[in-house]
């Protein structure tokens, strides 16, 4: 038996008829630009949850990058295009510049030492070889250490009058792991986000944790193949699109973060799969910008 196909209308006026398989999928009109959810025209809103923020008491997050920026900026906006929340985190230009010719300096006096030292006859090629790797080790911890940490601040609007959260970046120098803390605007801890570089190796990986370091969900790249590509090939242009899946750590989906393909950073996070919202809104926000501006995508 041939199952019926799907009609969805946009308030622009434009009607799609759709294959049964995009039943419930968030979808883009070209036109407009406006998200609809398939089978059911424009999402369809559940009643408010008690105490909860108005502009996280939601499932479907709207993000787009400002450009033309030296500061990352985003606008999150709901579904139906209402912003509901802004997003900075400053790149200090200047400072990491000077960050660099610090570690630069440090590295010139190394190689310096590895100089003097080399001239001597008890000191071979091989000390000589490893001196060089000391000037490349001191220009790296030199350089991130003076480095400022880039805090993320999640604003009501872009007055930035009214804080919602901070992503606050744990460490100035990162081995094998860069870990972030997200607050309140009045500092409560609310949880905490991390990544593995050894991991990220083969896969991208975030993990998402309570503010008592109890696990609770994990970020993954969706796909091991595309994620191996992106590695050999790059992003070749945006075709090669990094999107993320939530889940829980027994493996059950909570949502999607995936990046559209336009020529702007825009992304949808969708958490419709989380009907009983095990994970906090806020949170998943939080990952969202961080998986984006964390990961350089």
């Amino acid at each position: 038996m041939m199952l019926a196909g799907i009609t969805v209308a946009c308030p622009c006026g434009e009607v799609y008829e759709l294959k049964p398989e995009y039943a419930g999928r968030l979808l883009e009109c070209p036109v407009c630009e406006r998200h609809l959810r398939a089978g059911r025209g424009l999402a369809a809103s559940r009643p408010p949850t008690s105490g909860a923020d108005p502009a996280f008491d939601r499932d479907v997050f709207l993000l787009r990058e400002r450009v033309l920026s030296i500061t990352s900026k985003y606008e999150v906006r709901a579904e139906d295009g209402t912003p509901i929340a802004y997003v900075e985190r400053p790149t200090y230009p200047v400072r990491t510049l000077l960050a660099y010719v610090a570690g630069a300096m440090a590295s010139f006096l190394v190689l310096s030492w590895v100089a003097i030292a080399s001239s001597s006859d008890a000191v071979n090629a091989l000390a000589a070889l490893l001196g060089w790797g000391l000037a490349l080790a001191a220009f790296m911890v030199v350089s991130m250490s003076v480095r400022p940490r880039r805090h993320v601040v999640v604003y009501r609007d872009d007055s930035r009058r009214e804080i919602l959260l901070r992503v606050l970046q744990d460490q100035r120098v990162a081995v094998l792991v860069r870990t972030y803390t997200v607050t309140l605007g009045d500092g409560t801890t609310l949880a905490r986000l991390g990544k593995s570089y050894v991991h990220n190796i083969v896969r991208k990986r975030w993990t998402i944790a309570d503010a008592d370091d109890r696990l609770l969900a994990l970020a993954v790249e969706e796909s091991i193949v595309l994620s191996i590509l992106r590695r050999v090939l790059g992003s070749l242009f945006g075709l090669l699109r990094t999107n993320f899946v939530f889940v829980r750590p027994d493996g059950e989906v909570l949502g999607e973060f995936n990046r559209k393909f336009t020529v702007l950073d825009r992304y949808v996070l969708d958490l419709t799969g989380d009907e009983e919202r095990a994970l906090d809104r806020r949170i998943a926000v939080a990952a969202a910008i961080m998986l984006d501006t964390g990961e350089r995508r």
